[in-house]
């Protein structure tokens, strides 16, 4: 991947990660790297020497399950950030890191990211609530692949790419994803033939309408309200 020394003034969406609220980003010394569709940013298991930060384009983050299958973790658009875990832990990579869109990323080597969080005590304090956030939501997403069903999980998927992606026209909100069928069934958890009749129940309802590479949200207030989880007895309580 071809790569560039970050110039200053840093990018916008630099100043807008989480993990750089409130930091000098310019004293940072980041590189740019352009990255087209289908890049593989770097594998599960490859060593981790540098933190990430989606300027451009869209990345999902993977895994593979036991029985071979891939499973996507995370979709990551401008301004998210990636790959600190590997850092942190001086671990192998937990995920595979997959360009979805021609992207343009941010990188910081271990070796610099490790002196700024040691020469800066608020640069490591949010770095804690980044990662507190983080497992939050790993625990949220746990909860529901155990206790919600498909079609509620279908729902909450698009609701929370809404939020991400969703950009609103007329009474209408374009989600584009840019994920194929069997990926956006990966985010969900579930086979693609079971996230397709989901989809397809929605469009009947007049929910959402399906085009290539996007999903336009017809009727917001119906698809939220079928992705609140009923919790039965033996569901989580709120945290």
């Amino acid at each position: 991947m071809p790569t560039s020394t970050l110039t200053a003034p840093a990018d916008p969406m630099l100043r807008k990660c989480a993990l750089f609220e409130g930091a000098d980003v310019d004293a940072l010394d980041l590189e740019t790297v352009h990255a087209p569709r289908r890049t593989v940013v770097f594998h599960e298991g490859d060593p981790g020497d540098y933190l990430y930060v989606v300027l451009a384009g869209k990345v999902k983050l993977s895994r593979r399950a036991a029985d071979g299958r891939e499973v996507v973790i995370a979709l990551l658009g401008p301004s998210d950030h990636f790959g600190e875990v590997a850092l942190l832990e001086s671990c192998p990579r937990t995920a595979t890191a997959t360009v979805v869109t021609d992207a343009v990323l941010a990188r910081l080597h271990k070796a610099d990211f490790d002196r700024w969080l040691t020469r800066s005590p608020q640069a490591a304090q949010q770095l804690l609530l980044v990662v507190a956030r983080r497992i939050r939501g790993s625990r949220a997403t746990l909860n529901e692949l155990l206790f919600a069903d498909v079609s509620g999980r279908v729902a909450k998927q698009l609701i929370a790419l809404a939020d991400q992606f969703g950009v609103v026209e007329d009474d209408e909100i374009r989600v584009d994803h840019d994920l194929t069928q069997a990926e956006l069934a990966q985010f969900v958890g579930a086979s693609r033939e079971s996230v397709n009749r989901v989809l397809g129940t929605y469009t009947d309802r007049g929910w959402i309408r399906i085009e290539k590479m996007s999903i336009v949200i017809l009727d917001p207030e119906r698809l939220a309200g079928r992705a609140r989880p009923v919790w039965g007895r033996r569901g989580p309580h709120p945290q």
